[in-house]
């Protein structure tokens, strides 16, 4: 006898070898680097809850599902394995085609298919580990559906889970139907001869039992899953079940989950029966059949001949359902309106009360502002501004509204991008710049109240702790506390250095921890570097949105995160979370599918060392109280969060804006004046120049009947098509009054100008005419801001900046602002003197916006009274306008040098002007 030969073994074990370690090195080995990484970064920001609950979950999750799909796959393979035989071959003139594999062949192929399918099915199931913790955890709402009865809860909990579950039991069964079907073709037992399909006994019995238990299943799914999602139809002219759905689809439903249980009766019988393909055909086609019938062209039929003909009639009880359903969900219900008379008829003293409103109207838009920090406060070339922050102080004693940019660390704009460079030596960002909304310097610039590096203040608050080490722009890692310095900041011809004295980031406090850190970041140089230390830290993750939604998986990200200085100095981020359903019945729903949304989650995150606290803003929502059921301790009250950051608490800006579109049409409740959209609201948009105004915008005033002046986020209505005012919303952000909404309506039957209407008058007035058109010459443009509705009392005053900047440049320069009141129109070089013409000498009375140093506070400026010019004046602003004119048609007719002469003209006789006792 002679031995085997061991090589062809050997050769078949280095394979397995080979192959085993390139499944090591391309996906277990990075998957552990990966978890490290995470796990080292949820223990920093103390969420390690969050992990553990995910791979736990999915991990059960994932056993559970591979068990079940491999159980139910495999079995039925082997079934088709052990049971089958081949059919005989057909003599005559008939072909067999009918295959006869090795059966030790189709076993390993098959083995082999049900294991790869059972884990991609169970990659699939482990992906819904939310859901699965919330079915589990789930808080009820209070509030039942209006057609079942149900607590909304079950379709936001309960409802997926169970779909889930038949859709994958059902994904099951069709895939053993193929995959039995592929063994009985490959063993034989299933054949194709001629132009006939040959079925053993065997395996028809097999499939079709399988069909039986697919039918039975999907009755299950119609009685469970197709009824309820009935409340999410969109058949009739709003989301949710209509008259033809109640009427004829219910009904129809039921029919066909009856039907389904008779078609695997059918099955049941024909099995046991040996009934012919045929009747198995017949059993599912009548399946097919009644539910078609059921559930498409009879309610079809119901909607187009019953329905359409008197729809409101049949549809008024579901449309109220509807209205309802939509105002709940998006919390429209709380919406409180008021009447105002809109003929208000304001005066100096109206304007005097209502000083902190007119002090602090908004003269600087965000972009404009933008630009202009970014030439005058940036600094340096990797310094960059991302955004304008509105917020609220009190500044001085006074209640002020102010712009905050911060500066944060642009790495890509480095002068010598390097390892060292960009993540050892610059680190963080420094500071920000701080504007008041409505001052500007006598070079019409921002007046600044925090400026330069290191920031200097010259107001009451002030920075202590300004470098920015997490923020909007922190899109790469950073080491601190190496033996490299850190740059802080410039000094003259010299530099700032710092070094990191903060809790964040993850210590290289060993070989194999810096090791796995070098390898997630691909960094050789994390490895060798020898500038790093055991105690060095790490910081990633660092860019607040992505820190905020890994943090927080589950909660949905305001677009508009905001930074806040603390009355200790400390720079912190606050970005607003949602809760949200796409299950919520008969609510209105946006493009992604959701219908319910609420602002529960406040995520604060320190600037400096990034620690992430998350505090539920609204106790009242039972998804955020579901939450807190799964992951304990990650939560805290609101009622916790320090005074200095509760006080710049604000309305998010996405939910507003959404609650406002839905108003449009929701402030109707009435079915029938909601179906007839007779009083449609539609949120103003005009093109002005480059952008387009969205009116939509937080300011400091005194509402309505309120005595003092609040931070609130204003939007005003027109009808639909129309251009006249309807109505202006806001939401509250200060005190007990955060996140109330209120609706001020004017009468239907009384004109109330329009921005729109307003805008027109601007563009009519020959004198604002003629002044943007001198200016608009060529090297320089002018930048029409965004128009201001601003309510004071009951009347409206609309504001509108005109900037001026060089042709290519970005630098802005308010030259004048526009102040509209019903239909007259001024334009002056500053707000209170258009104000002063509109309502006398003493209508303002706020801080000048004009200063006469650039970076210094206003002073209050008293009241004042406006004298008439007396007879030299007179005389030389007449002839100011005749020179003026002049210049106008020489300019007109192409004579430059006759419009050079009278402009030096007018120049003269403004210097005149000025200097007569007059003009004093």
């Amino acid at each position: 006898m002679t031995s085997p030969n061991p090589i062809p073994r050997l050769r078949r074990n280095s394979v397995l070898a080979i192959v085993g370690l390139v499944v090591l090195f391309i996906i277990i080995f990075p998957a552990l680097v990966r978890f490290a990484a995470n796990w080292y970064w949820y223990k920093e920001i103390g969420f390690q809850t969050i992990l553990l609950s995910e791979i736990t979950t999915r991990a059960i999750l994932m056993i559970v599902g591979a068990i079940a799909a491999f159980a139910i796959l495999y079995t039925n393979v082997r079934i088709a394995q052990g049971r089958a035989r081949p059919l005989p071959a057909v003599m005559g003139d008939m072909i067999s085609i009918a295959p006869n594999a090795p059966p030790l062949l189709v076993r390993r192929l098959a083995a082999g298919v049900a294991i790869f399918l059972s884990f991609l099915t169970a990659l699939t199931v482990s992906a819904g580990w939310l859901t699965v913790l919330r079915f589990f955890n789930g808080v009820p709402f209070g509030v039942n559906d209006p057609l079942f009865g149900r607590d909304i809860g079950f379709y936001t909990y309960t409802l997926p889970v169970i779909a889930g579950l038949l859709a994958f039991l059902t994904t099951l069964t069709i895939i053993s139907v193929l995959l039995s079907g592929g063994v009985y073709l490959a063993n034989g037992a299933i054949a194709f001869t001629g132009q006939q399909i040959r079925v053993a006994r065997v395996a028809g019995v097999h499939v079709a039992a399988l069909l039986a238990v697919f039918f039975v299943l999907t009755a299950v799914q119609i009685w469970l899953v197709g009824v309820p999602q009935l409340l999410f139809s969109q058949t009739g002219p709003f989301v949710g079940a209509s008259y033809s759905d109640v009427k004829a689809k219910l009904p129809g439903l039921y029919l066909a989950a009856v039907a389904a249980l008779a078609a695997a009766g059918m099955f049941v019988f024909g099995i046991a029966r040996r009934r012919s393909v045929r009747f198995f055909a017949l059993a599912a086609g009548i399946y097919v059949g009644v539910s078609v019938l059921g559930r498409a062209l009879i309610p079809a039929g119901i909607q187009r001949l019953v329905v359409a003909p008197t729809e409101l009639t049949a549809e008024r009880p579901y449309l109220a359902y509807h209205i309802e359903a939509t105002r709940r969900a998006w919390g429209l219900d709380s919406v409180r309106t008021r009447d105002v008379p809109g003929e208000a008829q304001l005066t100096a003293a109206s304007l005097r009360q209502h000083g902190a409103t007119i002090e602090n109207v908004r003269l600087w838009d965000r972009e404009p502002l933008r630009q202009t920090f970014e030439q005058l406060q940036e600094i340096r070339t990797y310094y960059e501004f991302e955004s304008i922050d509105d917020d609220r102080y009190r500044i001085d004693g006074r209640y002020r509204q102010v712009h905050l940019s911060p500066r944060e660390l642009n790495s890509a704009a480095l002068p010598a991008r390097s390892f060292i460079n960009e993540h050892l030596t610059f680190t963080h960002g420094m500071g920000l710049t701080m504007a008041p909304v409505n001052q500007v310097t006598e070079e019409g610039l921002p007046v600044l109240f925090i400026k330069d590096l290191p920031p200097v203040s010259s107001v009451s608050v002030r920075l202590t702790r300004p470098q920015i080490y997490y923020g909007e722009m922190t899109n790469s890692y950073a080491i601190v506390g190496s033996r490299q310095r850190e740059f802080d900041s410039p000094s003259g011809d010299a530099n700032v250095y710092t070094n990191y004295t903060g809790t964040g980031g993850v210590r290289f406090n060993s070989v194999l921890r810096r090791a796995l850190l070098a390898w997630h970041f691909g960094s050789l140089d994390i490895l060798l570097s020898q500038n790093i230390a055991d105690s060095s830290r790490i910081l990633y993750n660092r860019n607040i949105v992505e820190r905020a939604q890994r943090a927080l998986p589950f909660v949905r990200l305001d677009r508009d995160p905001y930074t806040v200085i603390t009355d200790a100095g400390l720079l912190k981020w606050i970005v607003d979370g949602y809760t949200t359903s796409t299950d919520y019945p008969y609510s209105q729903r946006l493009a992604d599918g959701t219908s319910y949304m609420r602002n529960s989650v406040k995520i604060v995150i320190d600037a400096y060392d990034g620690s992430v606290t998350a505090y539920i803003a609204d106790p009242t929502d039972p998804i955020v109280r579901t939450w807190a059921n799964v992951f304990k301790g990650i939560f805290q009250p609101i009622d916790s969060m320090p005074a200095d950051l509760r006080k710049h608490v604000r309305y998010p800006e996405d939910l507003y804006r959404l609650q406002s579109a839905l108003y449009t049409t929701y402030h109707m409740t009435e079915p029938e004046e909601f179906y007839h959209r007779e009083d449609q609201w539609q949120i103003p948009t005009i093109q002005q120049g480059e952008s387009e105004s969205a009116f939509m915008r937080r300011i400091v005033m005194r509402l309505p009947g309120e005595d003092s002046a609040e931070f609130v986020f204003m939007s005003p209505f027109t009808p639909r098509n129309k251009d006249n005012l309807a109505a202006w919303m806001v939401a509250r952000n200060d005190g007990d009054h955060y996140g109330e909404l209120l609706v001020y309506r004017f009468p239907k039957q009384s004109l109330v100008y329009g921005p729109q209407q307003i805008v027109n008058r601007m563009n009519q007035d020959p004198e604002i005419a003629r002044e943007v058109s001198l200016w608009d010459q060529r090297g320089s443009q002018v930048v029409r801001g965004a128009l201001m509705v601003l309510p004071i009392e009951d009347a409206l005053i609309y504001v509108q900046p005109l900037y001026l900047r060089a042709e290519g440049g970005r630098i802005h320069q308010l030259e004048r602002v526009i102040v509209a009141y019903q239909n007259q129109v001024v334009m002056e070089r500053r707000l209170e003197a258009g104000l002063a013409r509109l309502f006398g000498g003493a209508g303002a009375a706020p801080p000048p916006t004009r200063v006469a140093t650039a970076g210094e506070a206003a002073p209050t400026a008293a009241p004042t009274t406006t004298a008439a010019p007396n007879a030299p004046s007179a005389e030389l602003l007449r002839r100011a306008q005749q020179h003026y004119d002049r210049a106008m048609e020489a300019q007109r007719a192409g004579n430059w040098a006759q419009y050079g002469s009278e402009i030096a003209q007018l120049g003269a006789v403004l210097k005149q002007l000025n200097a007569s006792p007059g003009s004093r």
